[in-house]
């Protein structure tokens, strides 16, 4: 059944950040980055107005009520991500064998994990970078998105099967979350 009125959802845009809307894509400019993202549903209207962009929809159902809110919030963290960027930080745990980490090309590899032989190797996803530092390893990078599925990549490829995890802890576990990197 649909909601009477209008739906509508208003993004500020801050100072040194361009946003440009062409057919159903938004890119948003900072100083150094630059993104951009599909948003494709029609019923929902994107336009800018002055320093805002504002998302409505005319007699919007359940559906495309929640899509606004899903709009505004991508268009937010896009602006979050070309001003601060995002880090999420992942402690490396070991109980006998050393764990070696290194960063080749579009990989992140982690060697000598429970005493392989084998290296298992995690997808970076777009401009994310990698940072280790002892047992902490800093993934970082403007698109929220693209840094999250890198550390899901790096958790999910150091996940042990078939042994008791109550025993054997070893791994790569998230700690920080979503932190925006303080310029």
């Amino acid at each position: 059944m649909p909601v009477s009125g209008q739906g509508k959802e208003i993004v500020d845009i801050p100072e040194g950040v361009t946003v440009t809307i062409v057919d159903r894509n938004v890119t948003v400019k900072g100083q150094k980055v630059t993104l951009t993202r599909e948003l494709p549903v029609s019923r929902i209207i994107m336009a800018l107005q002055g320093n805002q962009v504002v998302l409505t929809c005319d007699l919007p159902k359940k559906k495309e009520n929640a899509l606004l809110g899903t709009f505004r919030s991508h268009i937010t963290n896009m602006i979050i991500g070309v001003t601060n960027g995002f880090e999420y930080k992942m402690k490396i745990v070991y109980s006998h064998f050393p764990v070696k980490t290194s960063i080749k090309g579009n990989e992140f590899v982690i060697e000598n994990f429970l005493g392989e032989k084998h290296p298992r190797k995690a997808d970076i996803l777009g401009d994310t970078k990698i940072k280790v530092k002892g047992d902490e390893v800093i993934v970082t990078g403007p698109n929220k998105e693209h840094v999250g599925q890198t550390a899901a990549n790096i958790e999910q490829v150091t996940k042990i099967k078939r042994y008791d995890p109550r025993v054997f802890q070893d791994g790569i576990y998230l700690t920080q979350k979503g932190g925006v990197i303080n310029g």
